[in-house]
Formats: C-alpha cells, sequence, structure tokens
C-alpha cells in the first residue's frame, strides 16, 4: 500500500520547546519511531511542517543584514533540506541498512492571481508590539494583523496548483525509495508575465499541499499525524467528542478553526471525496492504528453513517 504521511509541525517542535538542534532531532527520533513499523511494509511518502524553523531562519538573516533579507521560498527550500536530513537520519537508524532514503527539494505553482494575494492571513515571524510592528510593516512592506494582544507579520496562504517534482518522486518509489518532500507546504513559485518561474512571497498549507502530493502519487492513504487523538466536535468543551468515522459530506456539516483542525479537514475531505479513498487524522503515536483503522478519525465515502468515539476527552495542543 502507498501512504502518505503528512507531519504536523508538532513532530518537530512541541509546544514551549526551544527551537534548537537537540530539541528537533529528539522530536524527529519519536517520529520516525511511529512511523519505521509502516516503513517496513508499505510504501512511504512523508511530508512535514516547518513554521518555527523558516521564523528562526528570517530572524538570523535579519540579524546579519537586514535590508538583504531572504525571501520565504528561499527559507522554504532551506528548511526542506535540513528537516529532510533530520528525517532520513533517524529513520535510517531504525531500518534495514539497504532501505533507499531521498528528500526532494519540492517546487509547488501556485496563482498569482489566487485572491490570496490580496488578503494575507498566514501568520509567520514572532510578535511585536503596535508600534514596532507598524514601522516594519512601513518599511518593509509587510502586511501586518493582530495576533493576540500583540501584531504579526502575515503573508498570503494560496491554494496549490501544481507539484513540479511529482515525475522524480515517483520514479523513487518505483525503487522503492522512502521520499520526504512538499516540506512545509512546498516551496511557493509562479509564473511571471514572461513566464519565467520565480519564488513567491506566500505559504502554502502543508496540509492541502500534502493532500495534493497524495492524490498525483495515486496514494491509497492519506493520514494527517498531528498531536491530537481525533477530530473533536467541541472542542475544548466539556461535551467534546471525537469523530471516529465520517464521509466528507457528514464531517463538513461541522466548523473547525482555521488556524488548525479545518486545513487538515478540508484536505481529509478533498482527497476522500475526489480519489475514492481514505484519509485520517490522528496522534503521531497512533499511526499504527489509525492505518487499521481503530484510531484517529477516518474520511471516507465508505464511511456509512457518522460514528464516534465511545470515550474521548479534549484537551488543548498546537500544530505550528
Amino acid at each position: 500500500m502507498r501512504i502518505v504521511i503528512a507531519l504536523g509541525g508538532n513532530a518537530l517542535l512541541r509546544r514551549g520547546q526551544a527551537l534548537t538542534a537537540e530539541n528537533q532531532r529528539e522530536n524527529v527520533r519519536a517520529a520516525a519511531a511511529a512511523m519505521a513499523p509502516l516503513a517496513r511494509e508499505h510504501a512511504l511518502v512523508i511530508s512535514h511542517g516547518n513554521g518555527p524553523q523558516v521564523g528562526l531562519l528570517a530572524l538570523q538573516g535579519a540579524a546579519y543584514k537586514p535590508e538583504e533579507a531572504y525571501p520565504l521560498d528561499v527559507l522554504g527550500a532551506q528548511t526542506e533540506g535540513m528537516i529532510g536530513y533530520m528525517i532520513e537520519q533517524e529513520m535510517a537508524n531504525l531500518l534495514p541498512g539497504e532501505m533507499p532514503f531521498a528528500t526532494m527539494l519540492t517546487m509547488i505553482e501556485v496563482d498569482s492571481e489566487d485572491p490570496a494575494f490580496d488578503d494575507p492571513t498566514k501568520f509567520i515571524g514572532p510578535v511585536y508590539e503596535a508600534a514596532e510592528a507598524h514601522r516594519l510593516a512601513e518599511e518593509k512592506d509587510w502586511s501586518i494583523k493582530p495576533d493576540g494582544n500583540k501584531w504579526r507579520r502575515v503573508v498570503a496562504s494560496p491554494q496549490p496548483k501544481r507539484i513540479f517534482e511529482i515525475q522524480p518522486i515517483r520514479w523513487l518509489l518505483e525503487q522503492g525509495t522512502i521520499v520526504i518532500c512538499a516540506g512545509g507546504g512546498g516551496i511557493p513559485t509562479v509564473y511571471d508575465d514572461d513566464r519565467k518561474l520565480t519564488g513567491a512571497e506566500a505559504v502554502i498549507d502543508k496540509d492541502l499541499a500534502s493532500e495534493l502530493l497524495a492524490r498525483e502519487l495515486e496514494a491509497d492513504f492519506f493520514v494527517m499525524a498531528t498531536d491530537v487523538e481525533a477530530v473533536y466536535v467541541g472542542w475544548g468543551e466539556p461535551g467534546a467528542r471525537a469523530i471516529k468515522r465520517a464521509t466528507p459530506k457528514a464531517i463538513q456539516s461541522y466548523e473547525f478553526p482555521a488556524g488548525s483542525m479545518g486545513p487538515k479537514v478540508e484536505a481529509a475531505c478533498r482527497f476522500a471525496a475526489r480519489t475514492g479513498k481514505t484519509a485520517a487524522i490522528g496522534a503521531l503515536a497512533d499511526l499504527v492504528q489509525i492505518i487499521q483503522g481503530s484510531a484517529g478519525t477516518t474520511v471516507t465515502e465508505q464511511a456509512g453513517e457518522l460514528a464516534w468515539h465511545e470515550r474521548s476527552s479534549a484537551t488543548e495542543a498546537i500544530d505550528p
């Protein structure tokens, strides 16, 4: 079976942790332990988040030469290599020595006319006091929005259209390679007026990009591994319930937060509705059980009636 696993940001950095190489390595090691049993039996493609890593690189670049800061597409490419290296190494420590791995820098096309460019919504980088945020916005031509009682930069989050490296990813899979690709939603790229390819100052949602990857690879199963055990209705409320199984239509009758579970549910519904196959959302530690259908939230056109987990409790979590 061909499985695409989208690792949430918590696979690399847990809430409140310092963004150190040691912490990232420890978390990647735990992710590798969860994925290794599947890699022994199935063809795996792995994508991942990169938000904190891009933010750190941006701060480092600004400290060096603020007027020559690297653009987001270049920072995204850098993090794909760094995170892919860690995943490869930790997976290799758990699997047979002859198992091949490859990390693919992945450009994903977006439309320069995408409405998202007119209304940036994706928070990136550190928080600022209002005066400092407005000064930076004026100086750097940023868009900014309030984030709680602080302010942050926002960029567009356009829809993914096409994965440029899909053919070599297919070739690698056919040779039995575990492929790490489309990290952080891929490297956002657009065609300019002269049909020249260039980077875009944007961030593609990692779950929607991973769904496109799974669909174009004709994956049998698409799973988004996060830090909660299932999709909850009434998250954080006393009567919260976890969905065990649902059709796209049934789960879309509920609303989920745009900044956390919403994109995952949308991605799961797209995959299930467009392919007739299975998507799932659940805890990283439960990956094997999620594939078996005994954990997480499964979204499929064959789900029948909406089913709930018998016992569940929602606690606050974050998936950067």
